[in-house]
């Protein structure tokens, strides 16, 4: 695509009064941006939701395409574009998390981290808009302490098939930095640890959703390694709560420019995980292990303290009660494709 391409959002008057924002979100039909779409549309925002559907979903943002304050643009962050009209927030979720997704095309993942992400800085600095990027715990590599804090400079392998992420993500932290101390653009960065929740996409890739997935469906459980590693998993509605304290927070010591852990240091092993998915969705499953992948974390925990501390923020739903509703979604999802191909037969 040649040029720049300008978005002119077609919005109704709201009706909320004048605290309502212009947000924009890249990545916006994706897993967590989805839900923030949806979060902030029910706040009385607008929100343009800008995604090229390489792993977003149509059914994420399928109930909000006909709201008068929620605009949709199928576009691709690599390429450079304009928004007419004012823009108050951004927040960047664009990038597949998923290792199978990333890995697909590893060029494009790492070009969709940093050189999306300047295209996003630089609409916010042409806006004066405030950006918040979605990093990520896998900048941390394969860690050797634990739980991570924000300063803990990382074990990451430069050259390894996860490289395109980790090293993607790092990249644009730099460049977030950078346009907050070269040119005042009013950056944060969340780096987000392993979160769950509705809306997931169920071929994500990740292991809730491949264990809960595999369970209804009786199939086994694919347990990595020994299935000792360790993973903090994170509520979606948690998450959220989070980014939207940082987006908003104020600190007039600065530390809201530097990276915030997002996550739930409730730390579990692979195998306590796909226990509870048995025990939760009464599935006979049995568990088969296969190696573990090529610089796979063995332990991955956050330090929270800097969110607690700046943003008065922390996570409060046990991972028993987020699965509750995990579980429903992925029943629900498991259902309408079944109900989808018994239309199709007939």
């Amino acid at each position: 695509m040649g040029g720049t391409r300008i978005f002119r959002p077609n919005f109704e008057k709201l009706e909320t009064g004048a605290t309502a924002k212009t947000v924009v979100i890249a990545g916006g039909a994706g897993f967590i941006g989805s839900n923030l779409s949806h979060r902030l549309i029910a706040e009385g925002n607008r929100v343009i939701c800008i995604d090229n559907m390489e792993t977003g979903r149509h059914e994420n943002i399928a109930g909000l395409l006909t709201h008068p304050n929620f605009a949709f643009f199928l576009h691709d962050i690599l390429d450079p574009f304009r928004i007419k009209g004012p823009v108050d927030r951004i927040y960047n979720m664009a990038c597949p998390g998923s290792p199978p997704k990333y890995q697909r095309d590893p060029i494009h993942t790492f070009k969709t981290s940093v050189f999306g992400g300047l295209n996003l800085l630089e609409v916010a600095e042409e806006k004066g808009a405030r950006i918040l990027q979605s990093s990520t715990s896998e900048v941390y590599g394969d860690p050797d302490i634990s739980p991570q804090t924000e300063t803990y400079r990382g074990l990451v392998n430069t050259v390894g098939p996860r490289s395109c992420y980790d090293e993607g993500k790092r990249g644009v932290e730099t460049l977030f930095h950078e346009m907050h101390e070269r040119r005042g653009v009013d950056t944060r960065i969340a780096r987000i640890f392993n979160t769950y929740g509705p809306r997931m996409d169920p071929e994500d890739g990740r292991v809730v959703s491949n264990f809960v997935m595999q369970a209804l469906m009786g199939k086994d459980l694919t347990v990595y390694g020994n299935g000792g590693q360790t993973r903090s998993f994170c509520y979606i509605d948690d998450l959220l709560n989070g980014l939207t304290a940082l987006m908003e927070g104020d600190d007039p010591l600065g530390t809201i420019f530097a990276p915030v852990n997002l996550g739930n240091p409730g730390e579990f092993t692979i195998l306590e995980l796909a226990e509870t998915v048995l025990l939760m969705t009464g599935s006979q499953s049995d568990l088969v292990y296969r190696d573990l992948p090529i610089d796979d974390p063995h332990q991955r925990c956050p330090d929270i303290s800097r969110a607690k501390s700046i943003l008065d923020w922390e996570p409060k739903i046990p991972l028993k009660d987020g699965l509750i509703p995990t579980i429903a979604y992925f029943k629900g999802e498991i259902s309408g494709r079944q109900t989808f191909a018994a239309r199709s037969v007939a």
